[in-house]
């Protein structure tokens, strides 16, 4: 045949330049394309890149079927998904060229994958997945792509060490191409040093091509804005400096063939590192199609081109060795643009950035739409949201999560980067990732504990605890129950004298396991309450007997850890001193309780792992569940909306209580954060201001169309509003994790450290120097009310005072609530259903008359929960804190001190910090014991002064 008039892509092969493919898809490989492309065009490899992948994946379904097979089999994360979806094109694509690889012995028949372009400024990261992707390929014709950053060249001499074919991407500058090539050389002299075989190793260094004129074009239509411009000079320089700039580093790489160092591996067989010219598809449409081929043609190189460049070099490229030809006047060409302030090194540097940048942004979506797959074929495995957001805010959240995206915050959250929020200690506190993934907890420890007590029929579980060891357990008892023969479990985190009382009359001491638990072990609530029930325990069964009835939760080392074992208690579970106690619901300090109760540990956290794996490093912002909530709690608090409302269906109705504390606790400091509204009966849209979101979470097997037409009534008025739906109470662990990395996140979003809770220990302090006092004097600090008014006593601000009844009182004191501002109310009295229905009809009268949000505690519960963010928080709160004698008292012992004198202290302590932090409060005090009574007054005089 004619050699003119063989098609010029064959003729580019004879030429002794490589063609490569920069596409890739399932579809394109079963249709026969590349098969054609070898047969015809004397194509020699493939390449893949973010881009190519997103475009293949992400749209269409031709990579459906693997995907819900991968995850029928076992569900995994999006990376997870989406690597074993690449591996298999690419192993198919290898399989393909593998003829070709075997008639050239190795120089070619080369596909490449790259490595994550997350890891392109990490070494470790990039040796670490190269290593892993080279395993799971499989294929001795692939080429690992690893970007030819600094970072990136100590991984590629190693990899190149390794035995590891390495394909070298985003290089724009001479420099990043000599520092690369070198590293291929050291990489294989020290292979060839330890005696290993470098004649089958391979590399390209992809020197990207017309990024290079894109961006220089611009800087010179720039330059001829400025006056006295060389016009003539600057024109004449379009889309001649990329070339120019490829033409010398071939110029580089013939040097460094020719040298010694060379010829020494070149004799063991060593391939050399073939320059590729990548990105050779036109942007300017002014320029040929071709023009990237056509003028870099020359010996020993690669070109890796579209399809389109592909198509049209087919039709009309020329085929002439033109790499070498006019390489002065390239040489000119650099320093012309030099010396006309174009500023190449600039722009490569710029280059290599937005390359990174590019390829993150199309992996980001590439994860988005396998994510997005998963989600839909997982169904009801995960839990669904929805949300209803209105326009400005749904605005701030997308850029919220845009940047969230940018900046990586979903994988820099599971790396434990502190940078995410102040960057002081918060990489301490991030162990409940691991304990969301199963990592903390021995479920199988956890089951034999539940095999030994039900074979010792017990029938009664009590925890001592307070804030994240309570609340936790707390909600999974009256979420799920027991099970089975599982011991019916209480958690106790009150010191107040009735409700231990109450405890005690509702279980049987001889058939009852305690369980002690403490982070730290010196928590004052937990601690006298163990001494209380301890003594109570051994009156019942005997100081010999009395250990078995209990087991302690606690972190290694903790005052409470040595106690436990002086004390032969039956079992010890340690913590994670990386987890905070309002974290730990997903480690043993809740799920020992769980286990307790005759539930099967392991797998309740196999449910919970669908939403943890959604949650994940390589689910991008917007398809990630925690992430997303997270960027809509933070910006809504930041434009003022930061009152999250919850509603939930019966069925998981106490999720409340939990999320007060992980909510209020983590957020609430620094004069920002969230306050969280639960158990505020729902109302009309008329009720409610600005400053809330709703959070409601149903349970699919309620019945909530009532519920859920308020909602809807909600979201009609423009309220946001965000819908859950658990499809069963048992993945209440789903929303565990859920909201456990959406606080994290918003923590970021509203710029405080979600994990300390300063203003908790404010308090503390506080309560100790009281009850330390009354250990030495037998009494607390007397105080002198402002008013009384039959059995109620009023404490507080003397302008309070008014005409010294109790309507006068609550007028003035409910007259300082302003919009924006919420009210509280503090009880230090019993928790019980009938002191809650009290307070919450208080509250919804508050809320319907003033319009503002209402909250509720119990003291000393809310101290570890909700009070930090009263404290810390926004100063909007206004609080009204009650507190009364106790019908009965309970000695504590070993100590001088009551449990009522304890939870007196606590009241006085928590008052003293609202004060101090300019806090506008006022305490009512019921005399005589009658709380019923005082309560029902209390209630009727709102109503009175807010008509």
């Amino acid at each position: 045949m004619n050699t003119t008039t063989k098609n010029p892509l064959v003729r580019l092969a004879e030429a002794g330049q490589a063609i490569w493919l920069d596409f890739l898809s399932r579809e394109f490989l079963a249709q026969g394309g590349l098969d054609k492309l070898v047969r015809e065009d004397s194509l020699t490899g493939v390449t893949s890149n973010p881009s190519i992948f997103e475009k293949a994946m992400g749209h269409g379904e031709s990579y459906d079927e693997q995907l819900h097979a991968i995850l029928y089999q076992a569900d995994a994360e999006p990376g997870d998904v989406y690597e074993q979806l690449a591996v298999r094109d690419i192993q198919h694509a290898a399989d393909a060229l593998r003829p070709v690889y075997d008639r050239l012995n190795g120089k070619d028949g080369y596909v490449s994958l790259e490595v994550s372009p997350y890891l392109a400024y990490d070494t470790e990261g990039t040796l670490n997945e190269a290593r892993r992707l080279w395993k799971a390929v499989d294929r001795p014709n692939l080429m690992i792509k690893v970007p030819g950053t600094p970072q990136g060249v100590p991984a590629i001499r190693q990899l190149i060490e390794d035995g590891i074919n390495v394909n070298v991407t985003l290089l724009f500058s001479r420099d990043a191409y000599r520092a690369v090539a070198l590293a291929y050389i050291d990489g294989l002299e020290a292979r060839a040093k330890a005696g290993k075989p470098v004649d089958r190793l391979a590399s390209v260094a992809s020197f990207f091509i017309s990024r290079i004129d894109s961006r220089i074009d611009k800087n010179i239509d720039e330059a001829l804005k400025n006056p006295g411009a060389d016009g003539d000079r600057l024109n004449a320089l379009k889309g001649k400096i990329a070339i120019a700039n490829a033409k010398l580093a071939y110029q580089d790489y013939l040097g460094l063939i020719g040298e010694d160092r060379w010829k020494a591996l070149a004799q063991k067989g060593a391939h050399p590192q073939r320059l590729l010219w990548a990105s050779t598809g036109t942007k300017n449409p002014a320029y040929p199609a071709t023009l990237y081929v056509d003028e870099l043609i020359g010996p020993d190189t690669v070109n890796t081109m579209p399809a389109p460049t592909m198509d049209a070099f087919r039709e009309k490229g020329t085929v002439e060795t033109t790499l070498t030809r006019d390489v002065d006047t390239a040489r000119r060409q650099l320093e012309d643009a030099q010396k006309l302030g174009l500023d190449l090194d600039g722009v490569t540097r710029e280059l290599v950035e937005d390359g990174t940048r590019q390829f993150s942004d199309a992996f980001d979506a590439l994860l988005g739409a396998v994510a997005a797959k998963r989600m839909t074929y997982l169904g009801e495995q995960v839990n669904g949201v929805a949300y209803e957001l209105p326009k400005p805010l749904a605005d701030a959240v997308d850029k919220c999560l845009d940047r969230a995206r940018a900046d990586g915050w979903a994988r820099r959250l599971w790396q434990h980067d502190a940078s995410m929020w102040t960057g002081q200690q918060e990489d301490r506190w991030v162990g409940w990732l691991a304990a969301g993934q199963g990592k903390q907890v021995d479920a199988d420890a956890v089951a034999a504990l539940a095999r030994e007590l039900q074979a010792e029929r017990y029938t009664h579980a009590v925890l001592l605890g307070m804030g994240g060891s309570s609340l936790g357990p707390e909600v999974l008892a009256q979420t799920l129950g027991e099970s089975g023969q599982g011991l019916a479990l209480h958690a106790l985190d009150s010191t107040n004298p009735e409700e231990i009382c109450a405890v005690e009359r509702g279980i049987d001491f001889a058939r009852t396991l305690f369980i002690v638990s403490s982070k730290s072990g010196s928590t004052l609530e937990p601690e006298i309450l163990n001494a209380h029930f301890h003594a109570a325990t051994v009156a019942a069964v005997g100081q010999e007997n009395a250990g078995k009835h209990f087991i302690a939760i606690t972190d290694p080392g903790s005052k409470l850890e040595a106690a436990a074992k002086q004390a032969g208690y039956r079992a010890i579970f340690h913590g994670d001193p990386t987890i905070g106690g309002r974290y730990s619901v997903l480690s043993v300090f809740g799920l020992v309780p769980l286990g307790v109760m005759g539930h099967n540990v392991a797998h309740f956290l196999e449910t919970t792992q669908t939403m943890v794996r959604a949650c994940g490093p390589s689910s991008p912002p917007s398809v990630n569940p925690g992430v997303r909530l997270g960027a809509i709690l933070g910006e809504a608090a930041r434009a003022g909306r930061d009152k999250v409302t919850i509603f939930a269906s019966p069925a998981v109705a106490s999720i409340g209580s939990w999320l007060e504390q992980l909510l209020a606790e983590s957020t609430g400091k620094h004069g920002k954060g969230i306050v969280p509204v639960d158990l505020e009966p729902i109302g009309t849209p008329d009720v409610y201001g600005q400053d809330r979101v709703f959070a409601y979470l149903r349970c699919a097997e309620d019945d909530t169309t009532q519920l859920d037409a308020k909602v809807q009534a909600l979201a009609a008025a423009g309220q946001p509003v965000i819908r859950i739906t658990l499809p069963r109470p048992a993945a209440i662990g789903q929303e565990f994790f859920r909201w456990e990395v959406a606080t994290a996140i918003a923590g970021a979003v509203i710029g405080i450290d979600p994990f300390d809770q300063p203003d908790v220990e404010a308090s503390k302090i506080k309560t100790r120097a009281l009850t330390d006092a009354y250990e030495k004097t037998g009494q607390l600090p007397a105080e002198t009310p402002i008013a009384e008014d039959g059995e109620l006593a009023f404490y507080g601000d003397k302008s309070l005072a008014a005409d010294g009844t109790v309507e006068g009182v609550l007028k003035a004191h409910l007259a300082r609530l302003g919009q924006g501002d919420y009210a509280a109310v503090l009880a230090y009295v019993a928790r019980n259903a009938a002191h809650e229905r009290q307070i919450a009809g208080l509250r919804a009268t508050v809320r319907d008359r003033r319009k503002v949000a209402t909250v509720g505690g119990f003291g000393p519960r809310f101290l570890h929960s909700t009070g930090q963010a009263y404290k810390g928080g926004p100063n909007s709160g206004v609080f009204l804190q009650i507190t009364a004698d106790p019908a009965r008292d309970l000695p504590i012992p070993g100590r001088k001190i009551s449990f009522g004198t304890v939870q007196a202290a606590q009241a006085s302590g928590d008052l003293q910090v609202l004060a101090e932090r300019g806090r506008r409060y006022l305490r009512v005090h019921i005399k005589g014991g009658d709380v019923e009574s005082g309560l029902a007054r209390l209630a009727k005089a709102v109503k009175q002064v807010t008509n």
